[in-house]
């Protein structure tokens, strides 16, 4: 007898609803769609993939699959003409009515998601691949037992993330944040019930994020640290804390969210032929 694997993710439908400009660099979007009642997700930094059309294209050309098998659908699509996968973060995602908030860092027209987040006006579609369980592999902030306090260093694409995080976070736990971005327009409000220190750094002007670190005076106790960002600025960081600071490496979750002079066009290829 052959049991049916019932995935936690699911391709869905959305149309832009509202588009706002919240800093020199980052565009919000929130997305409506007949059935993102069933998109759930775990908060903090919930990752999402996001299909974009290719010049031309009214929407993206999308797999004829529920989400369950979708790599190799995707995969085996017409490059040229398939949806233009990316990841992003899911910013907020509301009921009553339900709506998908996804915040874009834009860079120009260099890539397809900053190139459409900067022409996007609604009524435009994109289509996403999004949880339809609230406790999925798709989000890495999971602080241990035991964690006295939180350090978090980011760059602006990570910023949709920290927010998530810090709106996560119960009152009064201490938080020690770097965040590295392009303008000084770039620092926005970040609401937190958490003890939350945040240093913002603007690219040019202070230290980078891994100087930064390195000078300051950091918290006793038990710390869990939380590093996105630019591939190679992560891993400076992360040997910063495990080498110098000696924090334990298991306590320490880092990700690349990008690396500087290649595409995630460029890394899907390198990786798939492995």
């Amino acid at each position: 007898m052959t049991t049916a694997t019932v995935s936690p993710f699911r391709f869905f439908d959305l149309v832009a609803d509202e588009v706002e400009r919240l800093s020199p660099t980052m565009i919000r979007v929130s997305f409506a769609g007949p059935a993102l009642g069933s998109m759930e997700s775990a908060g903090r930094d919930q990752r999402i993939k996001l299909f974009f059309p290719h010049p031309g294209q009214d929407a993206p050309v999308m797999p004829d699959d529920d989400g369950s098998d979708w790599y190799p659908a995707w995969q085996a699509l017409d490059p040229a003409v398939r949806g233009i996968m990316r990841t992003y973060t899911t910013r907020t995602l509301t009921r009553d009515p339900d709506r998908l908030v996804v915040d874009f860092a834009v860079h120009g027209e260099t890539g397809p998601g900053s190139r459409w987040a900067l022409h996007a006006a609604p009524g435009d579609r994109l289509s996403t691949l999004a949880p339809i369980v609230a406790e999925n592999v798709a989000y890495d902030f999971r602080p241990p037992a035991g964690t006295g306090w939180m350090l978090v260093t980011a760059d602006e694409t990570a910023l949709p993330a920290v927010a998530g995080i810090l709106a996560a976070l119960p009152a009064g736990v201490p938080v020690r944040a770097w965040i590295e971005v392009a303008d000084a327009g770039d620092r926005l409000e970040l609401a937190t019930a958490a003890d939350a220190e945040v240093t913002w750094l603007v690219r040019g002007e202070d230290a980078p994020a891994p100087d930064a670190l390195r000078a300051a005076e950091l918290p006793g106790g038990t710390p869990y640290a939380w590093v996105a960002g630019e591939s190679a600025t992560v891993k400076a960081v992360r040997r910063h804390l495990v080498r110098e600071r000696g924090i334990d490496r298991r306590a320490v979750t880092f990700t690349g969210y990008w690396r500087r002079g290649t595409t995630e066009d460029q890394l899907l290829a390198a990786a798939e032929p492995a």
